[in-house]
């Protein structure tokens, strides 16, 4: 799906590939002060086929946040741009046509490209959202799980075992144990759409499986069917600072009670998935000794 949004222009400079592993050089000292910031600014990635960015730029406004779009070129023509935001999400939609599989050429990009410059920004106590092509972006990207911290890829999401494209609501239960800012005082059990035709949750090897399971890093698991076949019904997991998080589901496309397929007879709880971006929005406004 092509874009037709205006895209702000940012400073170009030449970017050498870059592995995504992280660097302990680029994070500041573990006992530096992460300032409060009333509006923290929020990076929205927009282009060549995402198509979810604007309910993803109000849902972070109306969580309180200062959220800006910006175009994939320019944010890989130069990575250091990332440095003004404190947050980052990558919505939902169809990128470079999911040709060659479902985020997988935006994948090689970010981790050619942004593989540094987002290593050192969650170092840095920053926040990273993916939400459906971005939860796939990520997973092939190998910034989610990383559960060994060498940023390969240990998970991926295929074509939904039965074949066809899901669009419908799911329940999802909270991993309440899962000690991610973004799940933080987070309810036990949510209602939030899917559409999409590759979410199938699986593991490089069933090791895998068991170390995200020990170190509770799944966020959110199906409840009841499992709409794509996923891997213990997982739909949502983060990285093992919790600062990062992936999930198939669209938190952002509940914006209010209106847009819940039940609202003329049923008042749903959570009322809408704002709590979700709340959260974050708290959390980057606290200040707090920066993580090590």
């Amino acid at each position: 799906m092509p874009d037709h949004h205006s895209h702000p222009q940012t400073p170009t400079a030449a970017a050498a590939p870059n592995p995504a592993a992280p660097n302990p050089a680029a994070a500041p000292a573990p006992d530096a002060m992460v300032a409060p910031e009333q509006s923290p600014r929020a990076l929205v990635v927009t282009g060549h086929g995402i198509n979810a960015e604007l309910e993803l730029l109000e849902v972070l406004r109306r969580a309180g946040a200062e959220p800006v779009a910006m175009h994939i070129n320019d944010l890989v023509s130069d990575p250091s741009a990332l440095g003004a935001f404190r947050l980052l999400a990558l919505p939902g939609g169809f990128s470079f046509g999911d040709h060659l599989g479902s985020g997988k050429v935006l994948a090689n990009l970010v981790r050619r490209r942004l593989g540094e410059a987002l290593a050192a920004f969650t170092a840095a106590g920053n926040l990273t959202i993916g939400i459906c092509n971005g939860f796939q972006v990520l997973a092939k990207a190998g910034i989610l799980p990383n559960t060994t911290g060498d940023a390969q890829p240990e998970v991926t999401l295929v074509h939904n075992a039965d074949g066809r494209f899901q669009d419908r609501w799911v329940r999802l239960v909270v991993n309440l144990r899962n000690p991610s800012p973004w799940l933080r005082g987070a309810p036990g059990l949510v209602e939030f759409p899917i559409r999409h035709g590759e979410g199938r949750f699986l593991p490089a090897e069933p090791s895998v499986l068991t170390k995200l399971n020990l170190a509770n890093q799944v966020a959110f698991r199906y409840q009841g069917r499992n709409p794509n076949g996923s891997a213990d019904a997982i739909a949502g997991i983060t990285d093992p600072t919790g600062r990062v998080l992936g999930l198939m589901p669209h938190p952002e496309a509940f914006l209010d009670r209106h847009n819940h397929p039940r609202w003329t007879y049923q008042t749903p709880t959570p009322s809408s998935g704002l709590w979700l971006f709340e959260n974050a929005v708290a959390h980057l406004r606290a200040p707090s000794p920066h993580p090590a």
